[in-house]
């Protein structure tokens, strides 16, 4: 095993710190209300049509089953080689970029090895991001979407985690391209991992986050990230989403299937909300 072993975050805060209660609340996502109704049952030999996906980095409790009915559809899509998981820096330890080259990232449910060979690939194209591993000690945006990776892929899974600071245009063409670069003619999914509107009502929520699903649907990352910036909605990933349709275009993605949208209030009701989409990029 790697010497460099990243340890969970936020494991006893949004999701369960051990085995047998975090397998119990990821089964129970995938079975909620609000979840696909199903448990995911990988298929060796599925189309492998998903380049990417985008789902949610909140507490289990709260985004978790929206979560799941990417993870399902994953599932029936055969098992990729490498998953590369773009999150965000919210910047509890600064607002530093990184892709991290080597070892593993730990959660209750075991241990995800990286893929070196794609990860020094697209650190090699984003010369500017650190690859001191230290850099993700306290960010949560990837570490959630891991236990639903291990309980879909289990043991076969490899994966790439890349952290953005900055989000503008110009910087997401330049991570989705260096990603391209480095899974050109690999069997890949990129993941972004983003949560919508922030603390707004509901009803602001919906209105604004379907403003952006819009652009998201239309394969347009430009238009998303102008959309956000100039009606100052409070998505957090729009970056990693962007880069990961930058990247999946050149894949040649050629459209978006809406999963799944909640708000917390569909859990929690409250005057104040955060957004929750899933939706998967296909060929």
């Amino acid at each position: 095993m790697p010497g460099r072993i990243r340890k969970p975050a936020v494991a006893g805060q949004f999701y369960p710190a051990s085995r047998t209660a975090l397998t119990g609340q990821i089964e129970d996502c995938f079975m909620s209300d609000l979840g696909p109704g199903a448990l995911p049952e990988p298929a060796e030999s599925g189309p492998r049509e998903i380049l990417g996906l985008i789902a949610p980095h909140a507490g289990y409790v709260f985004s978790g089953a929206t979560a799941a009915h990417g993870y399902l559809a994953l599932a029936g899509d055969g098992v990729p080689e490498v998953v590369v998981v773009i999150g965000l820096n919210h910047g509890r330890a600064g607002l530093v970029s990184a892709v991290q080259t080597e070892g593993a990232w730990q959660t209750p449910l075991g241990d995800v090895l990286i893929d070196e060979d794609v990860a020094g690939a697209i650190a090699a194209g984003l010369p500017q991001f650190s690859t001191d591993p230290g850099a993700f000690i306290v960010e949560h945006s990837i570490e959630v979407q891991l236990p639903f990776l291990q309980y879909v892929y289990e043991e076969s899974l490899l994966f790439v985690p890349v952290m953005m600071a900055a989000h503008d245009i110009a910087s997401a063409r330049t991570v989705g391209e260096a990603v391209f670069n480095a899974l050109d003619g690999r069997n890949a999914v990129i993941i972004a991992s983003t949560d919508m509107t922030h603390y707004e009502s509901d009803a602001a929520a919906r209105r604004k986050d379907r403003i952006l699903i819009e652009r998201i649907e239309a394969l347009d990352p430009e238009g998303l990230v102008r959309e956000r910036d100039a009606r100052r909605i409070s998505m957090c990933g729009v970056g990693p989403v962007a880069a990961t349709i930058v990247a999946a275009k050149a894949c040649g993605a050629a459209r978006v299937q809406s999963l799944a949208y909640s708000t917390s209030g569909d859990v929690v009701p409250a005057g104040e909300v955060v957004g929750y989409y899933c939706g998967a990029i296909r060929r």
